[in-house]
């Protein structure tokens, strides 16, 4: 399978230059890998660059989580950590992932001085 890199994944969310969201479109239509680090990137991306509000940030990460043509990367551990940034909107979906990451792998407590962060179930405010 292929994977993709951050600024396709970003044309398939923005669709903001129509000659690559079709390249993007016809590379990723036999399928494609999303690692969590390009979905983070993209994220941020959508935050700072397209200033989009966190609700449509979660959208984004929904729309990709069903997508029919993309697989991304321990969906299961996306589809947590978007449980808590729906909730929790004024955390990053970055720093959601990295919870989840760690609960997946059994690596808990996961150490933050994010007063916000600290408060989720796996997260210990130091």
């Amino acid at each position: 399978m292929r994977a993709v890199d951050t600024n396709v994944l970003i044309r398939l969310v923005t669709r903001d230059d129509p000659k690559q969201v079709a390249v993007a479109e016809a590379f990723v239509a036999g399928g494609a890998w999303v690692s969590h680090l390009v979905l983070a990137e993209a994220m941020w991306v959508l935050e700072s660059v397209y200033e989009v509000d966190a609700d449509g940030r979660a959208t984004a990460v929904d729309m990709l989580l069903n997508h029919a043509s993309l697989t991304l990367q321990d969906e299961d551990v996306v589809a947590a950590a978007l449980k808590h940034f729906r909730r929790k909107p004024s955390l990053s979906f970055s720093d959601c992932l990295i919870l989840e990451i760690g609960r997946k792998m059994g690596h808990l407590a996961l150490g933050t001085f994010d007063r916000n962060l600290g408060k989720l179930a796996g997260a210990q405010r130091l």
